[in-house]
């Protein structure tokens, strides 16, 4: 098992966006004046790979808090607290600059003899694979200042989880002590791998638990200094992603961003909230990226900040799906990072089975509080079938051949994996059930324990066929079928068509409720249906298993009020017993969800109810500034004008960052198959405007797309190559 790292997630506003908007000239192009949802800020969070850091708005990291540096899943800073004089420092702003990096700007109280405040106190702190935090303290008064500056500090080594469900506890091997090189704290223990952190600042004096310095500040003056955080694993210092004294552009982080800017296209779009959502999008997915040290050419997308920075096999997976026109070197290297992870025998604590691709990825001290046990679980039911479905997805964008031939060994282990392992009991139908009470209990994307329930409430007894699930298994099996076609493998194509059509009949035979127009949420482990209506079906529709002949009722059934809120689609009908607009998966919205969605109704030519589904998450990206979190309260929009925060959503976070992207393909129709010569765009709908993207990766060429309501151009298509 190999360690995932990333690079960071960019939030500043003084950043440049690489996103233009262009001068309107139609009003239908400008934001609706919703208003914008007002959230207030309890911490504020920096990430830098598998690396982040969560402090108040005053740069303080508070005992007894789910506050915190984290490296590798584990907290190795849970006290971090300024004190001037014996005072806290009054926050007075936030300024962000890299994902990585801010500055917090704040006050201490008036000076004997003033009035008001007269010292400011300036942080700058820089997060990487341990922390760096610049002090600058200026005195505005009209004499010398002198000052105790003291730096309160504690470490628990508490394992990621126990910190975000608030029941960290302080190991019992955890140890601490000072030297003139400054403070160190180190847990050991039976059953834990060995961790240890070491801050030092040069000029401060070292005592327990604190650093101080005893300074003077002339009038007019800035006194700096600089405090230094060197965690170690297993023995081994971390090398420092800031050293002191290094200028930050010149960082490997910093270097990786530019990088990843340099490579996405430049768009344009005359709808000034997808403008700005598409260039916020564009640095957090930049930030979110994470790469294998032993194989750094290989980019994936971990799942979001900041309690999920780490290898997720659905949602690298559905995210690279998503920017897939846009960032396709991000799917190539999700892909080549689970095949070699893929998994290879069987366990029942880890879940793990030949061909399965895994679940996700943990770097805690501490694996007994992961999931299985272990590094890697792979208790996902719909990650193996996703995985064959984006390499097939790679192909058609125009991916290297040598590319698919090197993953179709593991496309073709997924495939057998669905057969053997994935259809339990052998009625062609793929379902779960967790092996030991250390697993997941639902192991689709709706994974809370109470997220698969019956009419009436009662939860769904396992094993359980998830009807978005058997959607992604006949996707894969015609991207298989496609692939062994491109590589001259025939007979294993007609199989692989020959069962998707047999999977579709089968499906609509076993799923669709008649009275409803719509597919049942999933069958139980009596085969009957979970007659519950929910969005799941959309990705049925995404997936193109939904028979044509009932594809109009689905979809306009999608758009009924109590599954459409104005905003997005409800993971679950408010005519359900379970449904509560504040769940997490029982009413909520969840916006990549209802992108896909609507990308599905695209797929069956319903562009009105595309766009009608489009339009409503764009009205939420306004109201949330531009950038999307995992999920939001599933309230209706005549009651809630303004979308309503869920309060521990991730942001930013991978799927809902994309999500901009899918809105911008669905609105242009922008699909390719470029082994048949195609590349599909279209006029694009009042509500966006002219859109202009220069670069557009398209196998080895660099497209530059132009398009408005009237008329679509494309320049750079190679030869043999239309629209």
């Amino acid at each position: 098992m190999t360690d995932i790292v990333s690079s960071p997630v960019e939030t500043a506003d003084d950043v440049e966006p690489r996103t233009s908007r262009l001068p309107i000239d139609d009003d239908r192009t400008r934001p609706r004046g919703l208003g914008t949802v007002q959230q207030p800020q309890a911490s504020v969070t920096l990430v830098e790979g598998s690396s982040f850091c969560v402090s108040r708005p005053d740069g303080d990291i508070v005992p007894r808090q789910a506050d915190g540096l984290f490296v590798q899943d584990t907290r190795v800073l849970s006290q971090w607290e300024l004190r001037i004089d014996g005072h806290s420092v009054e926050p007075l702003g936030i300024i962000p600059a890299e994902p990585f990096e801010t500055r917090f700007i704040g006050r201490v109280p008036a000076r004997p003899g003033h009035i008001e405040p007269t010292i400011i106190v300036e942080r700058r702190r820089l997060v990487g694979s341990g922390m760096r935090e610049d002090l600058a303290i200026s005195n505005y008064g009209s004499e010398p200042a002198g000052l105790d500056v003291v730096l309160h500090v504690d470490a628990d080594f508490a394992d990621l989880f126990q910190v975000k469900e608030r029941r960290a506890e302080r190991p019992a091997g955890v140890t601490g002590g000072f030297d003139r090189d400054g403070l160190h704290f180190r847990l050991e223990g039976e059953g834990t791998a060995q961790r240890g952190v070491r801050v030092s600042a040069p000029g401060a004096q070292a005592a327990s638990g604190a650093l101080a310095f005893r300074i003077v500040v002339e009038p007019g003056g800035t006194w700096r200094g600089s405090i230094e955080v060197r965690p170690a694993v297993d023995g081994s210092e971390l090398a420092a992603s800031f050293p002191l004294g290094d200028p930050v552009e010149g960082t490997q982080p910093a270097l990786r961003m530019r990088g990843w800017h340099d490579a996405t296209p430049s768009i344009s779009v005359a709808n000034t909230v997808l403008a700005a959502a598409l260039a916020t999008s564009e640095r957090d997915l930049g930030a979110l990226r994470i790469v294998d040290p032993s194989h750094p050419e290989d980019e994936v997308v971990a799942a979001g900040a900041p309690w999920f920075m780490a290898l997720f096999g659905r949602d690298s997976l559905l995210t690279s799906a998503m920017m897939m026109p846009f960032a396709p070197s991000l799917a190539l290297g999700t892909l080549r990072a689970l095949a070699r992870l893929q998994g290879a025998r069987e366990s029942a604590m880890t879940e793990e089975q030949p061909g399965r691709i895994l679940h996700e990825v943990r770097l805690g001290a501490d694996l007994s509080l992961a999931l299985g046990g272990d590094r890697v679980y792979y208790g996902s039911i719909d990650s193996t079938p996703l995985f064959a479905m984006l390499v097939g997805q790679a192909r058609r964008w125009g991916a290297p051949r040598e590319a698919i031939e090197e993953l179709w060994p593991h496309v073709r282990r997924a495939i057998a994996w669905i057969d053997r392992f994935g259809d339990r009991d052998g009625d062609g139908f793929v379902e779960y059930q967790r092996s030991t009470d250390r697993g997941l209990a639902n192991q689709g994307w709706k994974d809370s324990s109470d997220a698969i329930a019956h009419r009436d409430g009662t939860d769904a007894q396992a094993p359980i066929a998830l009807a978005e699930v058997q959607g992604y298994c006949y996707a894969a099996r015609l991207a298989a079928a496609e692939i062994a076609e491109t590589l001259g493998e025939a007979a294993y194509a007609a199989e692989q068509r020959s069962r998707a059509a047999d999977l579709q009949a089968r499906f609509h035979e076993a799923f669709w409720l008649p009275d409803e127009g719509f597919y049942a949420l999933a069958l139980d482990a009596r085969k009957e249906p979970v007659r519950v209506l929910s969005s799941n079906v959309g990705h049925c529709l995404w997936t193109g298993i939904v028979p044509d002949e009932v594809a109009d009722r689905v979809i306009d059934r999608l758009l009924q009020p109590d599954l459409f809120t104005g905003f997005g689609i409800r993971t679950l009908s408010s005519r359900s017993r379970r449904f509560n607009p504040a769940s997490y998966h029982n009413g909520s919205v969840w916006p990549h969800d209802t992108v896909l969605a609507a990308a599905g109704m695209a797929r069956y030519g319903r562009r009105d109810a595309a766009v009608e589904v489009a339009t409503g998450l764009l009205d939420a990206l306004e109201a949330f500034d531009g950038r999307l979190p995992e999920l939001f309260c599933g309230f209706a929009r005549d009651d809630k004008p303004l979308p309503v925060p869920y309060p521990t959503s991730c942001s930013p976070q991978a799927w809902a960052a994309a999500t901009p992207f899918e809105i911008l393909r669905i609105c242009l129709g922008l699909d390719a198959d470029v082994p048949e010569g195609r590349l599909d765009i279209r006029s694009v709908p009042p509500a966006i405007g002219r859109v202009e993207i220069t670069g557009l990766p398209i196998g080895p060429w660099r497209l530059d797309l132009r398009a408005d309501e009237t008329r679509t151009e494309v320049s750079g298509l190679p030869e043999g190559m239309g629209t």
